[in-house]
């Protein structure tokens, strides 16, 4: 049995509470600043923080620096591309952080973007589903000769489709889908079964005014919606292609609203708890502020006040 599959009976907690933060406003502070901001996460109560790689700071080494910083916070990578190292690094990382940290670690994995794979790593992004099965199978049957960790290393997969998905609950403990509205946690628990972790990315907007809140998002939505692999995604669940990006590239004001929670704290807290109900384990809170340069520390601390909600 490979070790990751260790945790497979706790279904419902894997130790990460149900509502985590999703950010990469800390890779774009100093490393002093981003440990003091993880530890005061910490003292909040939320028990997970989800960072991801893309070209800021890599994510191995970050994790590290942050779990060192921590006691009890689990870090994730969300996600960790395959085309960023081979299979026998990736498996070096994720065994040496575990056999440091324990289960304070959790391997997100992805097969990334076409642009980043072949822009940024200079590789060919071709059948991301066969290449994600070899790397993984590489990854469990490599070589590693380091100290070994007391417990199971965990991986999820970033998994949107259904081949991916149920290839997360197969050689992964569940998957990390990203840029869902809710349908998809529905369609995704479906697909994984009760027993695997679902653990979508939801981004909101502390922003009352339906103008502003919706330029806020609209911003960071540009940076997706027109991606195949999300825009593909939206589309199997019903979505018309002018929603998704319009003619002016736009997203329309009700893709904006499925895919961002914007409005007041309870506004916010019921759509995380909508994914939890259509079947998430934990929902990875990305916080979206107009200075995307900013750490979102006022908006962290409003939604830390309703923690005990969630259970």
């Amino acid at each position: 049995m490979r070790l990751w599959l260790a945790d497979m009976d706790k279904p419902s907690e894997f130790g990460l509470g149900r509502v985590g933060i999703w950010t990469s406003a800390l890779d774009l502070q100093p490393m002093s600043k981003a440990k003091e901001a993880v530890i005061e996460l910490e003292e909040l109560g939320f028990r997970c923080i989800w960072v991801p790689e893309a070209v800021t700071r890599e994510p191995f080494a970050s994790c590290g620096v942050l779990l060192e910083a921590t006691k009890k916070i689990t870090m994730a990578t969300g996600i960790a591309s395959m085309y960023a190292r081979s299979a026998a690094t990736m498996n070096a990382g994720w065994q040496t952080l575990t056999e440091s940290f324990g289960n304070r670690f959790l391997l997100g994995i992805g097969a990334s973007h076409q642009h980043l794979v072949e822009k940024v790593h200079k590789t060919s992004y071709d059948k991301p589903y066969s290449a994600m099965v070899e790397y993984l199978t590489a990854m469990d049957n490599g070589l590693f000769f380091g100290a070994a960790p007391a417990v199971a290393p965990r991986r999820v997969l970033a998994a949107l489709g259904p081949k991916m998905l149920k290839l997360s609950a197969q050689m992964g403990i569940g998957a990390h889908p990203y840029f869902v509205p809710v349908e998809h946690t529905s369609f995704a628990r479906q697909i994984l079964g009760p027993g695997a972790l679902l653990a979508p990315e939801v981004a909101v907007v502390f922003d009352t005014n339906p103008q502003t809140a919706r330029e806020t998002a609209r911003k960071f939505m540009l940076t997706y919606n027109r991606l195949p692999n999300y825009a593909n995604n939206l589309l199997r669940l019903g979505w018309k292609q002018e929603d998704i990006a319009g003619p002016d590239k736009m997203p329309s004001d009700a893709m904006v609203d499925a895919i961002v929670a914007w409005g007041t704290l309870e506004t916010i807290t019921n759509r995380i708890k909508a994914h939890l109900d259509a079947g998430a384990s934990h929902v990875s809170v990305q916080v979206l502020d107009a200075d995307q340069f900013a750490l979102p520390m006022s908006q962290w601390r409003e939604l830390a006040t309703v923690l005990a909600s969630f259970g």
